[in-house]
């Protein structure tokens, strides 16, 4: 994937756009910027790998319904000054493809903070919006479905891809692409990080 396209790509839509060589480099680089901040998170196994929450629970009030009370923790992240997630896939083009479950992380990416950060390592780059809406479909959601022990046809069967099930256990329930920051936050942020991070 052609990293230097992505950031152009996603800078002429209007995103703010950072990229670090390495997880460590991006964490001390956000907890410094968003020192004194509230933080609400959504759930990411890319922030869990970066152990962003214990980073920024020095200086911050951080909320993460993965690390306290879901319901008290989910209600306070997404009145936070700040939201951080990633995304399931990131297209050359420019375009940003989260699917979410319960949609509390979405959510918070389209309306309310002062800042939305979507942290996302080089593996989730995608050619084309298509490629990328396919990957969010075919690979992030069959394992993340997985690492929730669902019982869905995509967690079970040996062949990882989208069956567009109709499971109670479904965790796909809704798409964003974002082309564009959202006029309801303040300042999206994009943050590439040269390495495998996540699903």
């Amino acid at each position: 994937m052609n990293l230097e396209t992505a950031v152009k790509n996603l800078t002429a839509h209007g995103f703010s756009v950072r990229v670090f060589r390495t997880a460590q480099d991006a964490a001390n680089a956000i907890s410094q910027e968003l020192s004194g901040k509230t933080v609400g998170f959504g759930g990411s196994v890319t922030l869990e790998q970066m152990q962003l929450f214990e980073t920024l629970q020095k200086n911050n009030t951080v909320y993460w319904h993965w690390k306290q009370t879901p319901a008290q923790a989910l209600e306070n992240a997404r009145s936070a000054q700040v939201y951080l997630t990633s995304a399931n896939a990131v297209s050359e083009t420019g375009e940003i493809v989260n699917i979410d479950g319960t949609g509390n992380r979405v959510a918070a990416t389209l309306y309310g903070p002062e800042k939305v950060y979507f942290i996302v390592g080089l593996n989730k780059l995608a050619p084309t919006l298509e490629a990328a809406i396919w990957r969010a479909r075919n690979i992030a959601s069959p394992l993340n479905a997985k690492r929730l022990n669902r019982r869905t046809p995509c967690a079970l069967s040996e062949v990882m891809k989208c069956y567009d099930c109709q499971s109670p256990e479904r965790i796909c329930r809704g798409m964003t692409i974002h082309m564009g920051p959202m006029k309801g936050v303040g300042e999206t942020i994009v943050v590439l990080i040269d390495e495998k991070l996540g699903y």
